[in-house]
């Protein structure tokens, strides 16, 4: 992360300022299996605090977040831990489609770009989801969610602009920053965190 960031600087001067206000950026990393792309999936679309319940209900009910219980798991069962519809096609398919741990062995072993085009095959899930997974739970430094919209934000301000950066150009941005987008994106949030809320922290 240190090195990451020292590279930004260098590469990109207009961070400067954003740079100097954040005081730390987390390293918040989830396991790289079924349960972590769960987590991500799980907490789309709804509160931190909210995510953590349903997680924690999930968990309570079906003893684990793998694919085998979430296969064998009645749909009332999974609304009943605060789970959507959507969300449960979305981790049923991700179960059919990744259902052991060999078959997420194998996709953490590709490339950014193979990996998240993998992903994105599976019913549900969509460039954000691939991304986070890829950054989050694989650990890559080198991608960056630009449809996030915190991201979006965070990266105007820490630029200048007076306008949220359009997902196109919050990409196109990013190819200065690479390979460290990944880091990239975690300051950014880190960054949006001190200028939203007045804090340090990440936002999702």
């Amino acid at each position: 992360m240190v090195e990451g960031l020292a590279a930004l600087r260098a590469a990109d001067p207009s961070l400067h300022s954003a740079l100097d206000a954040v005081e730390h950026v987390p390293l918040r990393r989830s396991t790289p299996d079924f349960e972590g792309l769960a987590r991500i999936v799980i907490a789309q679309q709804v509160s931190v605090a909210s995510a953590r319940a349903i997680t924690a209900r999930t968990i309570d009910t079906l003893g684990a977040l793998d694919a085998t219980r979430f296969a064998l798991a009645d749909d009332d069962m999974l609304k009943a831990c605060g789970l959507s519809r959507p969300k449960q096609r979305t981790l049923r398919a991700i179960a059919d489609a990744l259902p052991d741990e060999k078959s997420f062995v194998r996709l953490n072993a590709l490339d950014v770009a193979d990996m998240e085009a993998e992903l994105v095959q599976i019913k549900g899930i969509g460039p954000w989801t691939a991304q986070i997974y890829v950054l989050f739970c694989v650990g890559h430094a080198d991608t960056m969610p630009a449809g996030d919209l915190a991201l979006q934000k965070a990266a105007a301000w820490a630029l200048g602009h007076k306008e949220r950066l359009t997902e196109e150009a919050l990409r196109e941005r990013a190819e200065a920053w690479s390979p460290w987008r990944g880091v990239a994106a975690r300051f950014l949030w880190a960054y949006h965190a001190v200028v939203q809320d007045g804090r340090s922290g990440i936002a999702i």
